[in-house]
């Protein structure tokens, strides 16, 4: 009987043992699993999102004045002219350089009105002249409609007093080269004055030389 007991207690402690050793481990086991799923698992990993500005590029002040160049850009002197508005008030300034145009080739082509105008803008940006257009006009012994410090009486509702504003303002903004861009100098062709200057072009009824 003690033998038979003494076996069935060792039997029953190794039992326990192995149950108890297998538990554990089982339990160690779980544990990992669940760690690991932890993990892994997508709905356990957070997302993050940065955030950033886009940014457009800004045009600068030259691109957008090139831009706005392009808007009075013509296909043609004449329809620049007829795009060209007119100012409610002039300035003096525009009005000696219109007067200019006008007295001295309102009767010719757009090209001709501009080239006179231009010469006018040349001479008051050169150094050589009056710095102002109303200088350039009024300098003494220069445009033979000149009447001492005045100019003969002008029709301002006519088409030609019209168009010599319109050319006056294309001149002076520079918006359109003249045929003989660069003149400083011009005569009637009917006239031969011994000039010793580089003569440029005839347009119209005038020589222009620089």
């Amino acid at each position: 009987m003690s033998t038979r007991f003494k076996f069935a207690a060792s039997f029953s402690l190794a039992a326990t043992f192995i149950t108890t050793l297998l538990s554990t481990g089982g339990s160690h086991a779980a544990a990992q699993a669940t760690n690991v799923v932890g993990i892994t698992t997508p709905a356990a990993v957070t997302a993050t999102f940065i955030s950033q500005p886009v940014v457009q590029p800004v045009a600068s002040p030259t691109q957008d004045a090139a831009i706005e160049a392009e808007t009075v850009d013509a296909d043609s002197l004449s329809e620049l002219v007829e795009e060209t508005p007119i100012p409610a008030a002039l300035s003096n300034e525009l009005e000696c350089l219109a007067g200019a145009v006008y007295f001295e080739a309102k009767s010719e082509t757009l090209a001709g009105q501009l080239a006179v105008g231009r010469v006018v803008v040349a001479r008051a940006n050169s150094g050589r002249f009056p710095s102002s257009y109303c200088g350039v006009v009024y300098q003494p012994s220069q445009f033979s409609f000149v009447r001492g410090h005045g100019m003969p009486a002008i029709n301002r509702a006519s088409r030609a007093w019209q168009t010599a504003v319109r050319i006056a303002k294309i001149a002076d903004e520079g918006l359109w080269k003249s045929p003989v861009e660069g003149a400083m100098f011009f005569h009637a062709a009917r006239v031969s004055p011994r000039w010793e200057k580089t003569r440029m072009a005839r347009v119209d009824s005038h020589i222009f030389y620089r």
